[in-house]
């Protein structure tokens, strides 16, 4: 990464979110959002990862407030909110990107706690985020929302029914916060990353050879497309591997 001069950076003085920032899609999103010129509030559990992460971005020539936070302790995305409307009175991005895959086995065979678990992070979290930062949203003059979802909630393969189950529930939440904010300037937008060479990907497909699989960091400047003032779709996925947008079929 190079900086540029901050006239020219496309997402100069935007306030961006980006859970699950430490690793990953997150962290190479919220150093894509910072070399764009994005102030990026950094969130995930490990304090360690999240200084790197602050080292890296800073020596992109971006800025970013760390916040360390478990997003099942929904008390703290209420502080989280609060926090950033007294600082900033508005936000500007917000990035969902945190998630768990859970177990892979048959939904017979699921603990209970590893089912709540699942649901907890990838459906309670990001509606809890929704319903803490949304007002900030609606401030900014184009608020910009990108949930990261998952080919899993449309394929429904056998064993993978927490993951499946939540990233449908995510889609059918963003989707409707599309459809709430539809005449103000917020857009939400789903995103589909396909396999990608991360450590989720890993834990899932452990035989498989990464060094076939795209990085996250290919992927990170379609998340500064979507976070752009410029980008008006929402309610629809973006799909990465195919580089369409795909907008979700409505009954008859």
């Amino acid at each position: 990464m190079t900086d540029t001069p901050l006239a020219h950076k496309s997402l100069a003085d935007r306030i961006a979110v980006v859970t699950g920032a430490s690793r990953g899609i997150g962290r190479a999103a919220a150093l894509a959002l910072a070399e764009a010129g994005a102030h990026v509030i950094a969130v995930a559990r490990t304090q360690g990862a999240l200084e790197e992460l602050d080292d890296a971005v800073r020596a992109a020539g971006g800025s970013a407030t760390l916040v360390p936070l478990d997003l099942c302790d929904y008390d703290a995305i209420d502080r989280l909110g609060a926090a950033i409307n007294e600082r900033w009175g508005r936000l500007d991005i917000l990035v969902g990107n945190a998630g768990v895959l859970g177990k892979l086995m048959p939904l017979g065979h699921i603990d209970p706690k590893v089912w709540a678990n699942v649901m907890d992070v990838n459906v309670t979290a990001n509606w809890r985020l929704i319903r803490s930062l949304d007002p900030l949203l609606r401030r900014s003059n184009a608020g910009r929302a990108v949930f990261v979802s998952s080919g899993a909630a449309s394929s429904c393969r056998a064993y993978w029914g927490p993951y499946a189950v939540s990233k449908a529930a995510l889609e059918a939440l963003v989707r409707t916060y599309a459809a709430e904010t539809e005449t103000t300037a917020v857009r939400a937008m789903l995103l589909n990353p396909g396999p990608l060479r991360t450590a989720m990907r890993k834990a899932a497909m452990p035989g498989e050879d990464p060094e076939t699989l795209r990085t996250p960091e290919e992927l990170a400047p379609h998340i500064v497309r979507l976070a752009s003032p410029d980008w008006t779709g929402s309610g629809t996925i973006f799909d990465f591997p195919t580089g369409r947008v795909l907008t979700p079929q409505k009954p008859a």
